[in-house]
């Protein structure tokens, strides 16, 4: 299959009536892909007036124009509306699903509708499928697996795998996306999207071939590309200990969150360290398919199910900010508790990280006498695994009143039951970076309410002034560079290789000369469209609030300057605004 270069490929599907059809869409020089194809995708078929939960939005699943040509375009996003904020949002994930997808020949799917009865959707470069799946119904990520491994079983290595846990059948705010196996659509409720059009799972099955640039360009600029992420220690970080490296560091810096952040450091870090982690539990690394460097880390579970030495052993895979989430956060200090709890995390399909933080804040509440074990069920007290564990279950099942709000957010159930004083939300549970007033305020307003949105932490750690202007030039601009490669989709772990230079080389060398020249000014306008498109679905800048704990946290610099993060909040505000006022239109 030769690649039309000018406009996308987009397979749309009704889940409702079951009907397909492939869709010529718009100009790639304008959109360009992944995210300002998701985002001009919803433009054109969303709802923008209608809830998150109307099964006529659409859930969008989209690469970018140079996935299956250079190293490390290994991502997919996904679009939707979010469940857990009701706005446009994004998730992204690697696993093989972005190569699926490319040698299926779509640059996006784009589901619609609610299937009558539990589905699964099987994709093909000439197949469309609905198969019901009733009798998955309620099972857990591994099983569902399982079963889907009878789809496309002939396309065994080259097909994706998705599929949803009771958690998004069951619609909680912050349940994912399984990919493959250890990769996730992991925040903002994806999960849930899914359980809403009863789709269950969905395979691509990447049955389909296309055809290369000839020329020496292409060649050579794929065999530089390689070896600057192979031959140089650009990437060597993410292979050997992989992100968790960072737990010993920020720990040291004060700038970990320990307890539902009542702490920045402690000195029990040696148990869920890096180091820790990989001396003593590391099995092997691996990649996502198309990318050479190997950051997904694999920790041995050893689990007693019987006397006399009877043990199970798992592979669950491990970052630093599932260890933050459902490690310091709950004052865990011991690294195998910490892979049972993302191991219980991952089989309900739940996002590691609000699972892990709303759970801290429940913790604290019951502490503070708040809310009573009336309401958690179990005495959950930090450092105690098997009580998350349980809570966990009750969480998914939405055993109580409690668990059913606690299933939408920290937030929600604070706002009913009290301490939303030390709920830990930043327009979603806070990502593991307590590096101060930047960073606090990119992820309470930025666009995916995410620590990838921009590098607020890195700005804190080497900013040298209080400058509001100055800081928040920074997170525009780096946004700007971070749409460029959420439009691409590259690993975001990548964008040292992938400068806007670099990207227009590798955009030319594929004959899309139109899409290389206008680059820089597309993604102005894709950061722009995200903007306009978050606000029209009820972002309200101006209404983001930081809870109070946010101003207690004290790090290497001392105690959060709250007067500095009130300026940066009105001054980041005017930008967002000013940003999706600016004049163009779309595509």
């Amino acid at each position: 299959m030769r690649i039309d270069f000018t406009s996308s490929r987009v397979l749309h599907v009704d889940m409702e009536s079951g009907a397909s059809r492939v869709i010529s869409f718009g100009t790639r020089s304008a959109h360009l892909g992944g995210s300002g194809l998701a985002a001009a995708l919803y433009t054109e078929y969303g709802l923008a007036d209608a809830p998150a939960d109307d099964p006529r939005q659409p859930l969008i699943f989209a690469i970018g124009p140079l996935t299956g040509f250079f190293p490390l375009m290994s991502k997919v996003v996904c679009g939707f509306r979010s469940p857990y904020t009701g706005e446009w949002s994004e998730s992204h994930a690697g696993g093989r699903l972005a190569l699926a997808m490319r040698f299926s020949g779509y640059d996006a799917l784009m589901i619609t509708g609610r299937a009558r009865s539990l589905s699964c959707l099987v994709v093909g470069s000439r197949r469309v499928e609905m198969h019901d799946v009733h009798y998955m119904r309620g099972q857990d990520v591994f099983t569902a697996g399982k079963y889907m491994r009878r789809f496309g079983a002939d396309r065994h290595g080259h097909r994706s795998s998705l599929r949803i846990g009771p958690a998004g059948e069951n619609g909680l705010g912050y349940a994912c996306i399984n990919v493959d196996s250890f990769r996730h659509f992991g925040r903002m409720g994806s999960g849930a999207v899914m359980g809403g059009k009863k789709l269950k799972g969905i395979v691509v099955l990447g049955d389909g071939s296309f055809t290369l640039p000839e020329g020496k360009a292409y060649p050579a600029l794929f065999k530089k590309i390689y070896s600057d992420v192979t031959g140089t220690d650009m990437m060597r970080k993410y292979h050997d200990l992989g992100t968790a490296e960072n737990l010993l560091v920020l720990n040291e810096l004060h700038a970990l969150p320990w307890r539902n952040l009542q702490q920045t450091s402690d000195p029990q870090i040696d148990g869920i360290s890096g180091e820790r982690f990989a001396e003593q539990l590391l099995l092997r690394q691996t990649a996502c398919a198309g990318c050479p460097v190997g950051c997904i880390h694999i920790g041995l579970l050893r689990q007693q199910f019987a006397s006399d030495h009877e043990y199970l052993y798992k592979q669950v895979s491990y970052d630093y900010e599932p260890i933050f989430a459902q490690g310091s956060m709950l004052g865990i200090t011991n690294a195998s508790g910490v892979l049972a709890l993302l191991d219980e995390t991952e089989k309900v399909g739940l996002d590691c990280m609000s699972s892990g933080v709303a759970l801290a804040w429940a913790a604290e509440a019951l502490e503070k006498g708040v809310i009573s074990e009336k309401e958690t069920v179990v005495p959950l007290r930090f450092g105690d695994v098997h009580s998350f564990i349980a809570a966990m279950g009750h969480l998914v099942r939405g055993t109580n009143d409690f668990y059913r709000l606690l299933g939408q957010g920290a937030a929600k159930a604070a706002a009913e039951y009290g301490g939303e004083d030390f709920t830990c939300v930043l327009g979603q549970e806070m990502a593991g970076y307590a590096t101060g007033e930047v960073f606090f305020v990119s992820q309470a307003m930025g666009f995916r309410h995410s620590h990838l949105d921009s590098g607020g932490y890195a700005y804190d750690q080497s900013a040298k002034d209080k400058d509001v202007d100055k800081a928040i030039d920074f997170l525009v601009d780096d946004e700007h560079k971070r749409v460029l490669i959420n439009c691409m989709v590259s690993c975001m772990f990548a964008r040292k290789a992938y400068t806007p230079e670099r990207l227009q080389e590798a955009l030319s060398s594929l004959g899309m000369t139109e899409a290389a020249d206008a680059l820089t000014d597309a993604g102005r306008m894709v950061q722009r469209e995200r903007w306009r498109l978050k606000i029209a679905t009820g972002y309200d800048v101006n209404a983001v609030r930081i809870p109070k704990r946010f101003k207690e946290v004290v790090t290497w610099k001392g105690p959060v300057d709250v007067a500095y993060m009130d300026a940066l909040k009105q001054r980041y505000a005017r930008a967002i605004l000013d940003m999706a006022a600016a004049g163009g239109g779309e595509n």
